[in-house]
């Protein structure tokens, strides 16, 4: 995590199963695939869930990954699909019931943010956006949620959107692939990105200069500030004098060194 005078840096992965890195590229080998959770939660400090994109989760699974998991570790969500692929998000809020109650409170202090991901075909239509960002909760069962949006058509490159996301304290999530819209515009009193250019070519995924500067990006972040090398497209949210919560995520690219690209970005940022 980052230093105590800022908000927590948390660094992952997106999932923890996935076969290639059960060869001694993550996992030692011979693992047992039940100890992989245990294992990847204490080299990382967070791990996205995409699980529960796809489908229902049962309550005893939340509760069980939190067991498994140590103290400080944080899981986000991914939303359902059923949610966000759809024509008309105002018409969403019975999906989103059925999500937040679908036992994800079971991970009580250990629930990070829930990504609501729509697909690169979703444009922008700030009536119905606007419907959408309302629908979302603040609290499940007296636990409070935390909500990201992860928009990938380039009509949501513009002010407006910023604007709405703030009003309703969402955030939007950050991402380097090219395929999609750039946003580093700060909505919410925590930062999610998610880095999706890992090479086959590089040891640790990234290049050590480019990690050392996502470093200094998320701790600029973790301070309440903002990276001065990020455009952004709204005029520049207020400082938070104490701090953001900050999540990093090596999501794909080249996905067998996603592990060692956050494990590269932890120990730039300060260690487990």
């Amino acid at each position: 995590m980052a230093n105590d005078a800022a908000g927590p840096i948390r660094v992952g992965i997106g999932g923890w199963t996935f076969e290639p890195w059960r060869d001694g590229t993550f996992y030692p080998p011979g693992l047992a695939q039940k100890r992989e959770l245990e294992y990847a939660s204490r080299k990382l400090t967070a791990i996205e869930i995409n699980g529960t994109y796809y489908g229902s989760q049962k309550p005893e699974s939340f509760a069980r990954w939190r067991e498994e998991t140590p103290d400080g570790f944080v899981f986000s969500l991914k939303g359902s699909r059923f949610t966000t692929n759809r024509r008309v998000l105002a018409e969403a809020g019975p999906s989103i019931e059925k999500f937040v109650t679908s036992g994800i409170a079971e991970l009580k202090e250990k629930l990070g943010p829930i990504n609501w991901q729509f697909m690169p075909t979703k444009k922008f239509d700030a009536d119905d956006f606007a419907a959408f960002l309302g629908l979302l909760p603040h609290a499940v069962d007296g636990l409070a949620l935390r909500h990201v949006v992860e928009v990938r058509h380039e009509s949501f490159r513009t002010a407006d959107f910023v604007a709405l996301a703030r009003e309703h304290g969402v955030g939007i999530v950050y991402t380097d692939k090219d395929a999609f819209p750039e946003i580093a515009d700060i909505t919410a009193p925590f930062v999610y990105a998610r880095l999706q250019t890992a090479s086959e070519d590089e040891e640790n995924g990234y290049p050590a200069a480019v990690l050392d500067r996502w470093a200094e990006r998320a701790r600029a972040w973790a301070a309440g500030g903002a990276p001065d090398d990020l455009p952004l497209i709204a005029a520049p949210a207020p400082a938070k004098a104490d701090g953001r919560e900050v999540f990093v995520f090596m999501i794909n690219g080249f996905k067998p060194k996603a592990p060692r690209a956050a494990m590269a970005l932890i120990e730039r940022v300060g260690g487990l």
